[in-house]
């Protein structure tokens, strides 16, 4: 069984199919799955489909690429998502430099508002990180008490060493199955085994051999299968490790 812990099942790319794709990635095997928001709106649709679907979490949060969306009332807005039942994290938070170098102290007055929120609700982070790791640590390290994960993670592996010794988790994504995936590699090798996730990002970000089509969470296996051959694991102690990890993160116990 496998856990995806990070699909975007909200996203419009599935309005037509939503129902279908759900239940069959639950029939092949992935039984737990977080769908984290990326707007207070579509933090509303996640919280939705998690109460519509059993093995479906959501967590709550704004992303930095949507920073036109920010207002005085997204914290409020927020926090009160946060206490609806199923919310296991806030997230999908944090910097972007690719895509925006326009507005960073922006992003980072969001990412440190979201931070806070979690700290005071007691949930973990799901860190985006697009070219912004310097920021992106810095800015996780002024917070010790916080835990989370980096969500598709990039940053090298002397970053990887410095959030996993003060209790953070990564996330592996498609992007690892791909030929220019050396610096992921060396991260996996560094990686201990109890804080690897599998993710997917789902729609996006298809691993080989379905790169370039519609991601969802029956491609999991295909990220499993580097992680076990860089790791040394086979791919059903990565399917039952990352289970667990990812359990403990999000504090999730047997699904209804």
């Amino acid at each position: 069984m496998y856990f995806d812990t990070h699909a975007h099942y909200d996203s419009s790319k599935f309005q037509e199919d939503r129902d279908e794709v759900l239940r069959a990635v639950y029939d092949a095997g992935v039984t737990l799955i977080v769908d984290p928001g990326d707007t207070v709106e579509r933090s509303k649709n996640a919280v939705a489909l998690a109460q519509k679907c059993g093995h479906v979490y959501a967590a709550v949060g704004v992303h930095p690429e949507e920073w036109e969306t920010w207002t005085d009332t997204s914290i409020a807005e927020l926090r009160t998502l946060a206490q609806q039942p199923k919310v296991v994290a806030i997230g999908e938070i944090g910097l972007d430099y690719y895509w925006d170098k326009e507005h960073i102290e922006l992003q980072k007055t969001m990412f440190r508002a979201q931070i806070e929120l979690a700290l005071e609700l007691d949930l973990p982070i799901i860190v985006h990180d697009r070219e912004a790791h310097g920021d992106c640590l810095a800015i996780a390290l002024d917070y010790p008490a916080l835990r989370g994960v980096f969500h598709c993670f990039s940053g090298s592996a002397e970053m990887a060493k410095e959030l996993l010794k003060r209790g953070w988790y990564l996330g592996f994504d498609g992007p690892i199955t791909y030929k220019n995936a050396v610096k992921a590699l060396e991260v996996i090798r560094v990686c201990p085994r109890d804080r690897m996730l599998l993710e997917t990002d789902s729609p996006y970000l298809s691993p080989v051999p379905n790169r370039g089509k519609r991601n969802d969470s029956r491609n999991l296996p295909y990220i499993a299968e580097v992680i076990a051959r860089e790791a040394g694991m086979t791919l059903e102690e990565v399917a039952s490790q990352t289970m667990e990890n990812g359990k403990r993160l999000f504090r999730i116990g047997e699904i209804a």
